[in-house]
């Protein structure tokens, strides 16, 4: 039997890559995604479809209102999405994202006996937030281990980033060699419901920029 593992899969280009890594790894595939109130609400079409495509044994999405609280561009409409590069962490951060998404994945791998987490951050080619760091995995791996019945009873819980210090254009050449679709991936912050892409928010420019230094195509569907 091929051991679990719990993928967070928001339907983007990293975390679908990330999930044909562990699929590659060897790891029968629990893909979960989370509706927080992102105005991009479309990627979780996408998610669907690519946990379908690329073999998750199941998929979940949870609802948890984090856009109660607002404070992001992602989940408070009166917050205009930067459509240039800026200094510093950009207003598209959502507050403690990737620790709530992290913690939810916890509790369903000790639920299922998995001990493996796949995450697909990146700290070469991303905006500036600060739950894609290293650092930050690494202290949510010892949390993790101290806060769980499966890690002190000694069963060792990892949390994989794969593809944190890989460049966009390594991670799209990665991707494509294990048979991810990117046109089914959804990158925008403020993707359409039909999921079209902007073209000037910063996941569409890191984006676009990934497959240029790829060599590749982008498969991305432009609004007119």
């Amino acid at each position: 039997m091929k051991p679990r593992a719990i993928v967070l899969l928001s339907g983007g280009l990293d975390s679908a890559t990330a999930l044909a890594l562990a699929r590659e790894a060897g790891f029968a595939c629990h893909a979960l995604s989370l509706y927080y109130g992102q105005r991009h609400s479309t990627e979780l079409a996408a998610a669907a479809h690519l946990a379908a495509q690329l073999g998750a044994v199941e998929h979940r999405v949870i609802r948890l209102g984090l856009g109660d609280f607002g404070g992001s561009a992602l989940t408070d409409a009166s917050i205009a999405v930067p459509e240039t590069p800026v200094a510093g962490i950009p207003v598209t951060y959502v507050p403690a994202r990737n620790t709530v998404m992290l913690a939810l994945a916890l509790a369903w791998a000790e639920v299922l006996g998995a001990r493996d987490i796949f995450i697909g951050v990146n700290a070469v080619d991303y905006s500036g937030y600060p739950d894609c760091r290293p650092e930050f995995i690494e202290a949510f791996e010892r949390m993790a281990n101290l806060a769980t019945k499966a890690g002190v009873e000694g069963a060792h819980l990892r949390i994989h980033a794969p593809l944190q210090h890989l460049s966009k254009a390594e991670i799209i050449r990665r991707g494509t060699a294990l048979g991810v679709d990117y046109a089914q991936t959804v990158s925008c912050y403020q993707a359409d419901a039909g999921g079209w892409a902007c073209g000037r928010c910063d996941a569409c420019r890191l984006r676009r920029e990934g497959f240029l230094a790829a060599g590749l195509a982008d498969p991305t569907r432009y609004a007119p």
